[in-house]
């Protein structure tokens, strides 16, 4: 289940970064691009980046591995700071914007970090790249890659 995890932290990482600009849209995973280094990958997965006034509202969809539905929905201000978890296996979010196509959201359970991304869009705009680190509900550390495509 790390990658369901990761798939959602991925979300949030995408929308952290900057409104009304490359990130602002619908990204979907290219699993053939994407490096899961421990546990499954998604079968598939979707995210829409749309802007709400100074925050960014990030909804995730998808199909895990195993077949069940993945669903996360969460707010974070555009620029960075502390987000609202609607919907998704988190209970706490918040984001860093590193530069304009580049930024860091970290997502928290009890308390404690367990997933950090850092993703950058490219220069075409059309590829979004997230490196993700976590702990597991078991505590076992989890990194992989995730390549979404700008539908």
């Amino acid at each position: 289940m790390p990658y369901v995890k990761l798939a959602f932290a991925l979300l949030g990482l995408a929308s952290t970064l900057v409104a009304a600009d490359p990130f602002a849209g619908t990204w979907k995973l290219n699993i053939a691009k994407s490096k899961f280094k421990t546990g499954t990958a998604p079968k598939e997965q979707t995210v829409t980046v749309a802007e709400a006034g100074s925050d960014l509202d990030v909804t995730g969809s998808g199909t895990a591995a195993d077949g069940s539905a993945l669903m996360s929905h969460f707010t974070l201000p555009a620029q960075g700071g502390e987000g609202k978890i609607i919907q998704g296996p988190f209970e706490a979010v918040s984001s860093k914007r590193m530069g304009p196509k580049e930024g860091e959201v970290r997502y928290s359970k009890g308390g404690k970090v367990v997933e950090t991304e850092h993703c950058k869009i490219s220069a075409d705009g059309k590829t979004l790249t997230c490196n993700a680190k976590w702990t597991d509900a078991q505590g076992k550390p989890g990194a992989g890659v995730a390549v979404y495509e700008k539908q």
